[in-house]
This record gives structure tokens, sequence and C-alpha cells, in this order.
């Protein structure tokens, strides 16, 4: 319980969590993409890793700059 007796903050530091990790996997899963169409000369899929590991990040970004913020 956050010392004024209310848990929202609790849970927002929770949900902020939950958010970053999803982010870190939406990152982690556009490299995995990105290398497997380098190694298999699939630019498509290649192109589409990028796309979904940049969008991670920039995601990731903006949850850092909510937590700066925020205290």
């Amino acid at each position: 319980m956050h010392p004024t007796g209310s848990i929202e903050p609790l849970k927002e530091h929770a949900m902020g969590i939950g958010k970053k990790s999803k982010n870190i996997g939406e990152i982690a899963e556009g490299k995995t993409k990105e290398n497997t169409g380098k190694a298999l000369g699939n630019e498509s899929l290649e192109m589409k890793g990028k796309a979904e590991k940049i969008m991670g990040k920039v995601k990731h970004a903006v949850e850092r700059a909510r937590d700066t913020l925020k205290h």
C-alpha cells in the first residue's frame, strides 16, 4: 500500500512494468525476425522485423519518459 493509503500508485507501477516487458519482448521479437530475414534472404521479413524493433524501442522510450515525468 502507498504511504497515503491509496493503492493507485502501486497499480500504475505494476502496469508500467507490464508495458515495459511487453515492449522489450517486441524489440526482441523484431530482432529475431530481422536476423531470420537476413539469414534467409527474405527482405520482407527483415523489414517487418526492423519496423517491429523500432516500434518497441519507441514505445519503451515513451514509457521511460512517462516514468520520469511522474516522479
